[in-house]
């Protein structure tokens, strides 16, 4: 031990590589090099806590137990960092499994001593130990008797048996009671309290003595088997609970990115419900619009169909208007016409005859 502790110190004070050629330090170490000791790295190195007891574990295989590479391995995410928590733990809980067996050996052997100190106790008086030797093997024999006619089918004989059965043994129990403060007996008692005071220490497995001296107590509770066991038991759990701690935040990180990622859809089907009825607005908008157009477009046709019909009309009345004055004026003209050439055609006769008056009074010689 002093060794180790010597050798540490020069490793703080020189480095790890002191005796090392200059030629052979090219090479770095890391916390993943084989000559690392891996449980050192997670926790602690288990060789180094049962030294000269009888649990030691001898020197550890691993040359290199570094507090430096022990910071970069705490530092380090790497996946490889689980694979060595879980060999540790693994190598931890064999060695607990092997104290937990011996506890439960210690405790039966207790529970054993008590029992058989009580059970071999006698009255101390030939007779009454000969009387519930007799009425035992008689009770067996009559149990024996009672399940062999069970087995053959004669109930109510077997059921008579066990009633005379439970008769000797009350008979047997009331002797038993009657003797109870005979001095043997009391001696009995005595040595089962003395076996009762052992005690099996849930943590080593050690035997203690119920209300030993406080120094014993003290000395066992700094041992380096209890000291040793309890620190591997508090690893074990150290490490599974900073695993459930981790696993609880992943859970948390999880769940609030669930949630999250909801919030976010929720977000976006507003958005897009939105999108929806902004796009439905408009259609209707649109709709209406179109309708509306559409609207304006037949009026308008309609009107200029009214327009069309009327103006239709309209020039159908002028022609009609025109036709009748035109006719009219045909009528007039032609009256006129018809006037002219009468007054023209009396003209002429009149003329005719004037013209006639006058040759025949120019050839008659008279006026």
């Amino acid at each position: 031990m002093a060794t180790q502790a010597a050798a540490a110190l020069l490793d703080e004070l020189m480095g790890r590589t002191r005796n090392v050629l200059p030629q052979e330090r090219q090479q770095k170490i890391s916390w993943d090099s084989p000559e690392v000791c891996r449980h050192f790295l997670v926790k602690f190195c288990p060789h180094d806590l049962f030294t000269n007891t009888k649990s030691d574990l001898g020197p550890c295989e691993k040359t290199i137990h570094d507090e430096e590479l022990k910071r970069e391995f705490d530092l380090s995410n790497s996946y490889r960092r689980t694979a060595f928590e879980d060999e540790f733990v693994r190598y931890a809980e064999s060695m607990l499994t092997d104290v937990d067996k011996r506890i439960r050996k210690g405790k039966q052997r207790l529970a054993l001593s008590v029992k058989d100190a009580l059970e071999s106790s006698t009255t101390g008086d030939g007779r009454v130990d000969e009387q519930l030797e007799l009425l035992s093997e008689r009770i067996t024999g009559l149990v024996s008797e009672a399940e062999r006619l069970g087995s053959e089918g004669n109930v109510e004989e077997a059921q008579g048996l066990l009633k005379l059965c439970d008769q000797l043994r009350e008979e047997r129990d009331a002797l038993r009671r009657s003797s109870e403060n005979s001095v043997w007996h009391q001696a009995a008692e005595m040595a089962a309290s003395q076996e009762k005071q052992m005690e099996v220490c849930e943590v080593c497995g050690a035997f203690l003595i119920v209300g030993d001296a406080q120094q014993r107590i003290d000395d066992h509770l700094t041992g380096k088997q209890h000291v040793g066991f309890a620190k591997l038991r508090q690893a074990i759990q150290e490490i599974r609970d900073s695993r459930e701690k981790a696993r609880t935040e992943r859970e948390e990180l999880r769940e609030k990115e669930r949630q999250e990622r909801r919030k976010a859809l929720l977000e976006e089907e507003k958005r897009r419900e939105r999108e929806r009825e902004d796009r439905r607005k408009k259609e209707e908008e649109r709709r209406r619009r179109s309708y509306e157009s559409d609207r304006d477009r037949r009026d308008r046709s309609r009107d200029r169909d009214r327009d069309r019909d009327r103006d239709r009309r309209e020039r159908r009345r002028s022609r009609s208007r025109d036709r009748r004055s035109s006719s009219s004026r045909d009528r007039g003209d032609r009256s006129y016409r018809s006037r002219e050439n009468d007054r023209r055609d009396r003209h002429g006769r009149s003329n005719s005859r004037d013209y006639e008056r006058r040759r025949y009074r120019e050839e008659n010689g008279s006026y």
